[in-house]
Formats: structure tokens, sequence, C-alpha cells
């Protein structure tokens, strides 16, 4: 190139041969001077700032990539889980209703049942033969009005214990308003002539009445040791043994010991001989036999002690 060659106005020195003085390379005029070195120098700052700025951004972009995919993560396994455990949560669910609906129900009845809408309103008597029905439930019209499961049972046997005649009872509830007494009758026996007249007893030894004249219909009782002994309670045994057709027929039955039980036939005052209370519903039956082939007007003595070989007199 030629120092007469211009390039923007401004004159080149040539590239080779003898180094020119600044004025032979300007001329007249003043040259701008641009530093390469500082050139270079700022391009490379310029360079190596950029990656650093790269990485600073990528390492935040890799933060919340990395945030929002864990968030993404725990999403997707609780999704998961909670298919998995749909048919687990509905059948605990489907326990609890129903857990919930029975204790309701449970609640309700107890509810209802302690309500007045059981209260007792009519108290019926059973099994009476003797006892006087209306006066049994006249006794126990306390109750009237009560809840069914809230009926005092003691307040009622402290009624029922004033009939001398009732040896049992039960109570049944029958809602929504009704209770039944169901009564077991003592039965008489005999008939024990005492300082207080004559007492009426089953065969217990519980005195069921007391009267200055024997009752009509029960045999008088002559026992040693008095209803406390084992010779008493043989002869409640065999009455209570014996067949109506026969006791209805008895005056009188006596026993100074369990083994020597006697009866006595009223109208013709024929004598049985028990002997023992064992076998009794044996030897009852045998004597209703002798009995019938054998009217007592034609015998004196009926020994039937020995129900294999009965003896007649």
């Amino acid at each position: 190139m030629n120092a007469t060659d211009v390039l923007g106005g401004l004159p080149i020195a040539p590239v080779s041969g003898p180094a020119a003085s600044p004025a032979a390379l300007v001329g007249d005029a003043t040259a701008t001077v641009i530093p390469i070195t500082a050139a270079f120098d700022a391009e490379t700052d310029a360079t190596s700032a950029a990656p650093d700025a790269q990485d600073d951004a990528d390492r935040q972009l890799g933060i919340r990539d990395v945030w929002r995919a864990a968030r993404a993560r725990r999403r997707a396994l609780r999704a998961e889980v909670r298919r998995f455990t749909a048919r687990q949560r509905r059948r605990r669910m489907i326990w609890i209703g129903v857990g919930a609906s029975f204790l309701v129900l449970v609640l309700g009845t107890l509810g209802a049942a302690y309500s007045p809408l059981f209260a007792v309103e009519d108290i019926q008597v059973e099994g009476t033969s003797q006892l006087d029905e209306t006066a049994v439930a006249t006794a126990l019209s306390s109750q009237i009005g009560t809840p069914l499961p809230l009926v005092d049972e003691s307040a009622m046997k402290a009624a029922l214990v004033t009939f001398p005649l009732i040896e049992t009872y039960s109570l049944e509830a029958r809602p929504p308003h009704g209770l039944v007494v169901r009564i077991v009758e003592r039965t008489p026996v005999g008939v024990i002539q005492n300082a207080a007249g004559y007492s009426l007893v089953d065969g217990a030894g519980v005195v069921l009445s007391t009267s200055s004249e024997p009752p009509a219909g029960a045999p008088l009782i002559t026992v040693t040791g008095g209803t406390d002994s084992d010779a008493f309670a043989a002869i409640g045994q065999v009455m209570r043994s014996l067949p109506e057709s026969i006791a209805a027929s008895v005056t009188a039955v006596g026993a100074s010991s369990p083994d020597d039980v006697t009866l006595t036939l009223g109208g013709t005052n024929t004598e049985v001989v028990w002997g023992s209370a064992e076998e009794s519903a044996r030897k009852a039956l045998v004597l209703e036999t002798m009995m019938a082939a054998r009217p007592p007007e034609t015998v004196a003595t009926y020994d039937v002690s020995s129900p294999d070989a009965v003896v007649v007199r």
C-alpha cells in the first residue's frame, strides 16, 4: 500500500521500510490512535463476564426445576396413595356409618324404653287358685306409671311376701304397658294344732293361715318333733305325692319318724301304713289300685310300706 493511499481521509504508514516519524504518518493532520491492547482487554472482560452470568442463571434455573420436580413428585405420590387406598377408605367409612347407625339405634331404643312410652299401665296376675287376683294386683299398684325397665323388684317382693300362700313368683314384661306376675301357690298338706289354734301348713312347714277351728278338708297332722323335723318332711312328701282322689279322703296323718308315716281315711277310719317317703309315687299308684279293687269300707288296713308286697287286712 502506498503512502498516498488514504483510509477515511487519513494517511496510513507503510508496512515495511524504515520507521517513519509521527509527522510523516499524519502529515499536517493529527491522527487518532486506538490502543489494540485495551480493546482486546475489554473484549476479553466482556467475554469472560458472560459465562459467569450464564452460570448464575443456570444455577437459579436448576434450583427452581428441582423444587418444582420435587413438588410434582410429592403430588403424584399422594395421588397414588389415595388411589390405592380408596377401597380401604370406603370400607372404613362404611364401618363408621354402620357403627354410628347401631349406636343411634341403641340409644334411641334405650331412650324409648326408659320413657313413659313404656310405662306400666296394666298388672295381670296368673296362677292363683286360692288367692284373690285383684288383691294381689292392688298390692302391686305402686308400680303403675313406672317404665318397664325400672320396675322395682324389691318393692314387688315386699308386697308379695305379705301373701303366705305365694310360694314362688316370676315377672314378665309385655311391652308397651303390660306387666305379668306368675304365681305358684303353696299346697297345704294339713293342719297342726297349737296354742294359737289350728294352723294350716304346707309341706315346708310354712303357716298359711291360723284359725280357732280346723279348716274343712285339711287333715290333722300329728308329728313328733314339730314342723322342723325329718318326720314332718316325710309327711309333706307323702301328701304331695297323693292323687286328688285319695288326698280328698285323708282326715289324719301322723309320723314319729321318717320311716313310719300313717294315713287315716275318713268315714271308715281305714288306716294306711305308708312307711318311709321313698317310692311315694309308686305307693300311691298301688294304693289307688287296691282301693278300687277292695274299697275302704271292706278294709281295716292297707299296708303299702313295701309296694312289691301289699298287705290288706
